[in-house]
């Protein structure tokens, strides 16, 4: 009887889960094929099925839980992406620009709301309404448009999470303005104490639990345990903070922290992505069930009017606020152009003022209406926000900011991630030869990072200094975090031939420079892995480390003298370099020159045909079929060749040219 029960509580549910995703499907195809954003599908979809439309959801109850859940998972993997010590370095944005943002737009909104007749504790609610923007709409935008690590992005990013911190006050407050609470003070020192709390234990559980429990966890290789312990903390901690009274979005931001102080952000984030997309557009169906479109048909013009009035007064303020932080007007401007909309907080918020009668209906409506105009026009501005902002600077401004105009123009060439890895070598596997490869790398001064999966190496080696992530490299986030798209060459060196396959295809997919060395077992297995787009495939029957670092070193245009010296060393040593831990630190070969595709070779002899004498005597060009496009001498590199240059001992050139030209040309200025 129980489960037949149960069975037909689930069936409302399941029924609504099927006409939401069938019905998104067909109508994001069709805004697909029209150009426009998935956002706006998912809530046009919630239009359609919801009581103002055809009323095709019934369990809309159960639907905005599934939503809450999507905002949790957004908040949870922000905060994984988002260290402490990257929140610490924008902490002006955030207390500065956020704090001026957030009380400027509850001032301003409440005086123009009493001027329009409303009780002031009304009209100070509104300014909370209008007061936050959309976390999960702007942060979805800029992270598909690779704009979150921008000076913009950032500032965007410190307002959001201000808003989003700022929402548990607001909602303290909110019974407040109701009249439902008559000791203030004592609501505001049990506020503080509970804060001071959970900043407290978000440290512990950073610095001392969490990474142990995980450590424990990725050991036993098990990833579906992986994704339950991470789902686990998720939910977990935003339970603990609901408990305190604070918000479960609030909650799921500190427990992403509290993951992102450990070595396993990277590898957790790409894990829960797909489920945080999933339920992330019930959300964005559930805003979209909430509008009525009858109700914004018959007062269309008074809520455009209201909707162009709350983008003016939050731009505004918002280009006020990142001003005052020393962000160039440029800047200014495109985060005002970013967060101008009411947020998704704002509609949980405009709930308990329904609760607490600081809404009707009727106002309620005129709220919504405004809210979902906004979000759905954010796409577009964001998309234009760049072209929108330099129009704003072509206006007639005062002298005085003619210069600051000028300046800002140039800040987005700053760059705020200085360590960030280039030109780089990616090592996929941290076995016998990607340690080899790795001490090689570090005596040739060549930049590297490695992926492994093994938690073990990862945490020894870390602690040993090596640049070294956890995570699984057929996973996007993973291969992000590296700056895959950045680097020259990419070796992946571990045995299983499915792994790597997925590997490959995750690399290429991301970018079609990087250069792809693969190790693998058999022969056989070389041609696939060529398709699916590797370079080069060595089979284990070579000598795998020796012949990898070779071609790395190719790549990297190390003469060919000195990449066989290098390997005479290694093999007259017995491998004793790579069974070494330490490294001489010289820089023998190491180049600082453009990646192009050509071959050096280094002058052996001081007489000879092309020998001290100037080019222009010689017609090297003609008489090899070689050019000379640079030369490096005593360590200096120089491309600006001319008649009057001389080739010299002791000189590396770099040329182009076909394999016999340039055969006769290394005869004549090589040892013989």
């Amino acid at each position: 009887m129980f489960s037949m029960i149960l069975a037909v509580a689930e069936l409302p549910l399941l029924s609504d889960i099927v006409v939401i995703f069938g019905l998104a499907m067909l109508v994001i195809l069709l805004f697909m094929r029209l150009k426009l954003p998935t956002i706006i599908g998912y809530l046009f979809t919630g239009a359609i099925a919801g009581p103002y439309g055809l009323q095709l959801v019934t369990a809309s109850t159960a639907v905005d839980v599934l939503s809450e859940i999507g905002v949790i998972l957004l908040l949870f993997v922000i905060g994984m992406e988002f260290s402490l010590k990257n929140l610490l370095a924008i902490k002006k944005a955030v207390f500065i620009g956020g704090s001026l943002q957030v009380v400027l737009t509850i001032l301003v909104t409440t005086i123009i709301s009493y001027f329009f007749g409303f009780n002031w504790n009304i009209a100070v609610f509104f300014g909370f309404l209008f007061a936050l923007s959309s976390t999960a709409i702007v942060l979805k935008l800029l992270q598909e448009a690779g704009e979150v690590n921008t000076i913009s992005g950032r500032t965007t990013l410190a307002i959001l999470i201000f808003q989003d911190v700022i929402i548990v006050p607001l909602m303290l407050f909110t019974p407040m303005l109701a009249g439902e609470t008559d000791n203030i003070a004592l609501s505001l020192l049990y506020l503080a104490l509970k804060g001071g709390l959970v900043i407290l234990l978000t440290i512990v559980f950073a610095k001392y639990i969490i990474p142990v429990l995980l450590y424990r966890v990725v050991k036993t290789r098990n990833q579906e345990l992986f994704l339950l312990s991470v789902i686990v903390i998720c939910f977990a901690v935003a339970f603990v903070t609901s408990l305190l009274g604070l918000s479960l979005g609030l909650g799921a931001f500190l427990a992403g922290l509290i993951i992102s102080e450990s070595d396993y952000s990277h590898h957790a984030t790409g894990k829960i992505l797909p489920f945080r997309e999933v339920f992330l557009s019930f959300f964005f169906v559930s805003v979209g069930m909430l509008f009525d479109v009858t109700f914004l048909i018959n007062h269309l013009v008074i809520i455009i009017g209201l909707t162009l009035l709350t983008f003016i007064v939050k731009f505004s303020i918002i280009t006020f606020a990142v001003r005052s932080i020393q962000s160039s007007l440029k800047d200014a401007f495109v985060v005002g152009f970013s967060i101008f909309q009411v947020g998704e907080f704002s509609l949980l918020l405009a709930k308990e003022g329904l609760r607490y009668d600081l809404l009707d209906n009727n106002t309620y409506q005129y709220f919504l209406a405004i809210s979902i105009l906004t979000m759905a026009v954010t796409p577009f501005v964001i998309k234009k926000r760049e072209s929108l902002s330099y129009k704003m600077l072509n206006l007639p401004l005062p002298d005085k900011l003619k210069p600051k105009v000028k300046d800002s123009q140039t800040s987005e060439l700053i760059n705020l991630d200085k360590d960030e890895p280039s030109d780089h070598l990616v090592i996929i596997g941290y076995g016998l030869n990607g340690r080899n490869l790795a001490k090689a790398a570090k005596k040739a001064n060549i930049q590297y990072v490695i992926i492994e999966m093994n938690p073990e190496t990862v945490r020894e080696e870390s602690a040993n200094g090596e640049p070294i992530i956890y995570g699984d490299a057929a996973n996007e986030t993973v291969l992000e975090a590296v700056n895959i798209h950045k680097a020259r060459v990419a070796v992946i060196a571990i045995s299983n031939n499915d792994a790597t396959k997925g590997i490959i295809a995750q690399i290429r997919h991301f970018t079609k420079n990087t250069y792809i060395i693969v190790r693998t077992r058999y022969v056989n297995e070389m041609e696939a892995n060529k398709k699916l787009g590797a370079d080069e495939v060595i089979p284990e029957e070579f000598e795998t480390s020796i012949e990898i670092f070779t071609r790395v070193l190719s790549k990297y245009l190390v003469p060919k003298d000195e990449i066989m010296e290098f390997t005479e060393e290694v093999r007259s040593g017995n491998y004793g370099m790579f069974r070494s831990t330490s490294s001489d630190g010289k820089d023998k070969f190491h180049l600082d020159i453009p990646e192009i595709n050509f071959v050096s070779f280094k002058i052996e002899r001081d007489i000879g045909p092309y020998i001290e004498k100037p080019l222009k005597d010689i017609h090297l060009r003609q008489e090899t079929g070689v050019n000379i496009v640079a030369i490096k001498r005593n360590g200096v590199i120089f491309s600006d060749i001319h008649g009057h240059t001389k080739l010299k001992l002791g000189d590396i050139v770099y040329v182009v040219g076909n394999q016999e030209a340039l055969n006769q040309f290394e005869a004549s200025v090589g040892v013989d």
